[in-house]
């Protein structure tokens, strides 16, 4: 991943593995050895109980299961930033899809407006509305789960996103530049999560035992 991005001209990577930041951290740690053009924002994608939540700039992984202010707030215990991914995709945790569209009781950062793995639907569009609606900076994110998916699609900022008040400075004057995984790459995606259960990678469990 780190020299897929680095070879295609990106100057930041966030990586935000489902409720681990290990590769993450291993990630960083290799891009300051062998790609310094190139800064590694740790991050995690979170299952709260009503969907998914994305969090930047942290340091331990934040548990799963956990309602969405909790969510929010362990998050923010961090120092982290949050996002909603794929918020509307009707085929993944979309939490504002789970959560009828209503607004968040706490804030979060910026929404997903354009997903290169949301490939049926209009869940791009309705994000798009919804960042709109509640003013808020709308992200394009490659979603990548594989080396062939990095930089399909991406955000263009001014400025240095590489700390947490540079990346929130720069978010309302970013570019979108949109692109979509072919259905082909997509079906690397299942093999590969086969082929970590074989290995006994497997998600952490939810507090309690929650799904």
């Amino acid at each position: 991943m780190v020299r897929a991005a680095a070879s295609r001209g990106l100057t930041h990577l966030a990586i935000t593995d489902h409720e681990t930041v290990a590769g993450a951290l291993e990630a960083r740690d290799i891009a300051r050895e062998q790609a310094p053009e190139l800064t590694v924002l740790v991050g995690e994608e979170v299952r709260t109980r009503d969907g998914d939540l994305i969090a930047l700039f942290i340091e331990r992984a934040v548990p799963r299961g956990m309602s969405v202010t909790e969510t929010i707030s362990a998050i923010r215990e961090q120092g982290g930033l949050v996002g909603v991914p794929h918020p509307f995709d009707r085929y993944r945790g979309s939490l504002l899809r789970a959560l009828e569209g209503s607004p968040f009781d706490t804030p979060v950062d910026w929404i997903e407006i354009h997903n290169a793995r949301v490939m049926v639907g209009d869940g791009n569009a309705q994000a798009a509305v919804y960042a709109a609606d509640h003013e808020l900076p709308g992200v394009a994110v490659s979603d990548a789960h594989s080396v062939l998916e990095v930089g399909v699609a991406y955000t263009a900022l001014d400025g240095n996103p590489s700390t947490a008040d540079g990346l929130l400075a720069a978010l309302p004057s970013a570019e979108l530049i949109g692109g979509r995984a072919s259905y082909y790459v997509r079906l690397i995606t299942p093999v590969a999560k086969a082929i970590q259960r074989v290995r006994g990678n497997r998600r952490p469990a939810a507090p309690g035992g929650a799904s």
